[in-house]
């Protein structure tokens, strides 16, 4: 096994991460921002290094200064975790030339996924089924863009090839705005993401979101993990997550989860990931595939039992996977709610210190957070200070953990978003579990614009 890990990450994955080695007896190597100095992660690693200022683009997302620390400290192999350089594919072929191991995917298998394109293209041809839209790039031609249009029927969704975190998309429900619409999506897509290529879906109307987990080794073994629901969400992002999705039958689950674990032998992937669909009329339609490990990972890990952190670094050390799909046994039900240092309602940043920290326990609650009372919570990054999980044997009693749990949280100093996560456990649509991905926005009307 490794002897030690690099960890180019911050906040509670970073935090996630070092537990799952310290468990392997792997040394870790914390890298951090000038504003993440006093961090939790940063004091309990073995080695840390400062590898820039605050800003993310001079320190997190720093190829050469990540790289640099792994070579002072000795690191084996450097893990990504989740946003940063984590689906970087640039990032992850210097990490491999450099002699160290990318905990994550090969490189080109990163390119293949993160271009939606190709991505569709390829999912199509291993038999997981895709929303209806372009095959491929929409092409230059206006008439042969509206006649697209028309064949896969409106309201359609322009989507960046490049694109990602709800960004470069676009929805269009006439022909008379599809033209203008295309243009301008295709100049945010080349000023966001230095990739103007788009193509088109049908915009389906009150779909969830549904993702499958798998681990993939590079010896030809896959196997999926089952799936978690993320329909709660507000501008693309998710708000909680929950496992197994409700309503989705056993047959149905193994038919999608077998065809996901089929497709990475096909296509050789290394390590664990995550392919997201939209699900309506209990129809799967593949959107992309996340090739890092997911924010939501732990409600998988609570129903299955396996650390998906410590299998990441098994199959990127070069083992094959210990387990079969036969020995993946589903029990009970998990739910996620994401700790935001934010306005429950408007969802305005709040960092700030925390003057107060309290946080839950009781049976079937795990907290994932790098918080703590007097931390410093930095204007710099995203806004998520922990995760709040809940397993029951139940969705009904999941629900209701997750009820306590919340009401004994206590966090002050700083506003979160532990008011509205209150309000959703409560709310009957999600207890019935007919939540679309628009719910939320719908539900909260103007405060989501």
């Amino acid at each position: 096994m490794f002897d030690k890990i690099l960890i180019a990450n911050r906040g509670e994955i970073a935090l996630r991460i070092q537990r799952a080695c310290r468990e392997l007896g792997i040394k870790t190597v914390a890298v951090h921002s000038e504003a993440d100095k006093e961090a939790k992660y940063v004091k309990l690693a073995d080695e840390s290094v400062c590898i820039g200022p605050a800003a993310s683009s001079q320190s997190y997302l720093n190829i050469p200064a990540v790289i640099s620390a792994a070579e002072v400290t000795d690191a084996e192999a450097i893990h990504p975790g989740y946003g940063f350089l984590s689906e970087n594919a640039d990032f992850a072929e210097r990490v491999e030339q450099s002699g160290f191991v990318f905990i994550g995917p090969r490189a080109e298998t990163i390119r293949l996924m993160g271009d939606k394109v190709s991505a569709k293209d390829t999912m199509k041809k291993a038999g997981v089924p895709c929303v209806p839209g372009s095959d491929g790039a929409l092409p230059d031609d206006p008439a042969e863009i509206i006649r697209i249009a028309k064949h896969i029927g409106y309201p359609v969704i322009i989507k960046a090839a490049g694109g990602g975190g709800g960004r470069g998309m676009r929805v269009v429900h006439t022909e008379a705005a599809l033209i203008s619409s295309v243009n301008m999506t295709k100049a945010e897509a080349q000023a966001a993401f230095g990739n103007p290529v788009v193509y088109m879906e049908k915009f389906l109307e009150q779909p969830r979101h549904i993702e499958i987990q798998i681990l993939s080794d590079q010896h030809g073994n896959a196997i999926y993990l089952g799936e978690r629901d993320c329909s709660m969400q507000r501008r693309h992002q998710k708000v909680l997550e929950e496992a197994p999705a409700p309503g989705i039958s056993t047959r149905l689950r193994d038919k999608i989860g077998q065809r996901c674990a089929d497709a990475c032998k096909r296509i050789n992937y290394r390590g664990a990931g995550t392919f997201e669909f939209l699900y309506e009329n209990n129809e799967f339609y593949f959107i992309e595939m996340n090739t890092r490990v997911q924010v939501e990972h732990p409600v998988t890990e609570m129903i299955t039992g396996v650390d998906i952190v410590q299998e990441q670094i098994r199959v990127a050390y070069g083992e094959k996977l210990r387990l079969r799909q036969k020995d993946i046994q589903f029990r009970g039900h998990a739910i996620e709610c994401r700790i935001n240092a934010e306005d429950p309602y408007t969802f305005v940043p709040s960092p700030g210190r925390i003057s107060t920290f309290h946080m839950p326990g009781g049976p079937g609650i795990r907290v994932d957070t790098h918080a703590y009372q007097n931390y410093m919570v930095p204007p710099h990054y995203d806004s998520m200070i922990g995760k709040l999980i809940a397993y029951g044997d139940t969705r009904e009693q999941a629900i209701a953990r997750m009820n306590i749990a919340l009401s004994e949280m206590v966090v002050e100093g700083i506003k979160t978003n532990v008011a509205l996560h209150r309000d959703l456990m409560n709310d009957a649509a999600f207890q019935l579990g007919e939540t679309s991905i628009h719910y939320l926005e719908n539900k909260l009307g103007i405060h989501a614009k």
